[in-house]
């Protein structure tokens, strides 16, 4: 079962689009230098159909993409909340994850998301915005993946140091 501890409209985590990013709990990974410890607890309210279409509700019309921030300790959930998706708006609203995971898991179907971001936070290679970083912004289209890690890097120079 995953649990959600809270959700905002955002503008960064998926490039071009006004996403609902689901802050989920109970994340496995524990990354030092991690950003949001606290999801490391199992926290929140349950994340299910119910809750996912209340708020797709809530944000009709408002937003184009659905992101799941975390939810690495039940990827099959996970992938039955973004095929949930899928279905209930018709494709309108994209899904997207972002994983923890250095690997896509092989219980989870790429034919459910638009967006994945993999890789676990390593504090001294960043984020997705810096030249150095491990992790990958994938997007998925017709089952092509396609790495589009670049759209988030700035002019920074990577320092290993």
């Amino acid at each position: 079962m995953l649990r959600f501890v809270s959700y905002d409209v955002v503008f960064q985590e998926v490039p071009n689009e006004v996403t609902l990013a689901i802050n989920i709990s109970g994340c496995p990974n524990k990354c030092v230098g991690c950003h949001s410890p606290h999801l490391q607890e199992d926290i929140g309210d349950e994340l299910d159909c119910v809750a996912l279409t209340g708020l797709l509700s809530r944000y009709h019309g408002l937003i184009t993409c659905v992101c799941f921030m975390g939810g690495d300790s039940d990827t099959e959930a996970v992938d039955v909340l973004a095929a949930f998706v899928r279905k209930i708006t018709l494709g309108q609203i994209k899904t997207a994850w972002y994983s923890g995971r250095n690997q896509f898991p092989v219980n989870v179907s790429l034919n459910h998301f638009n967006y994945i971001k993999l890789g676990s936070f390593i504090e001294k290679l960043g984020g997705l915005d810096s030249i150095c970083t491990n992790q990958r912004f994938f997007k998925i289209d017709k089952g092509n993946v396609f790495d589009c890690t670049y759209l988030f890097l700035s002019e920074s120079v990577c320092s290993m140091e």
